[in-house]
C-alpha cells in the first residue's frame, strides 16, 4: 500500500499476527533475522527484536540462546493462546458466574453443543 510516495504503515497488531504465524509454522526456534527475512519486509532489526521481546515478556513466546542473541518459539498454538486470553479475562472478573452465563447465552447452537460435549468429556476424563 503506498500513500504520498511512501509505503503506508501496517497496524502493529497485524505485524504481531504475522510474526506469530511465522513462528507457529516453523519447525524450531527462529532468530529475529530469520523472522525478519520470513516477513519479506524491510523492517529495522530493532522493530522485530522489540516485538519478540514484548511477546516473550507476556509469555507468548519462549526463547533460547542462539550465539550472542536469542531464538524464539511460540509458547502455545493459536488455540492455546486464545484460551489463555479467555481465562485471564475471566479471572479478572469478580462475577464469574454472570460472565460465563452471558458468554454461553451468546454462543451459536453449534458452539453451545460443542461446549457441552467438551464439558462432558472433561468430566469423564477426570
Amino acid at each position: 500500500m503506498v500513500e504520498d510516495g511512501r509505503e503506508a504503515r501496517r497496524p502493529h497488531g497485524e505485524l504481531v499476527a504475522d510474526v506469530l504465524a511465522i513462528l507457529w509454522g516453523a519447525t524450531g526456534p527462529l532468530t529475529p533475522q530469520q523472522i525478519n527475512t520470513a516477513l519479506g519486509r524491510d523492517l529495522a532489526r530493532t522493530t522485530v527484536t522489540t516485538i519478540l521481546s514484548r511477546l516473550h515478556e507476556k509469555g507468548t513466546l519462549v526463547r533460547s540462546r542462539a550465539g550472542r542473541g536469542f531464538a524464539y518459539a511460540a509458547a502455545d498454538d493459536a488455540a492455546g493462546l486464545a484460551a489463555g486470553r479467555m481465562r485471564r479475562e475471566l479471572e479478572r472478573e469478580p462475577q464469574r458466574d454472570l460472565v460465563l452465563k452471558r458468554f454461553v447465552s451468546s454462543l451459536s447452537g453449534d458452539d453451545e453443543e460443542a461446549l457441552r460435549r467438551l464439558l462432558l468429556e472433561s468430566e469423564d476424563g477426570a
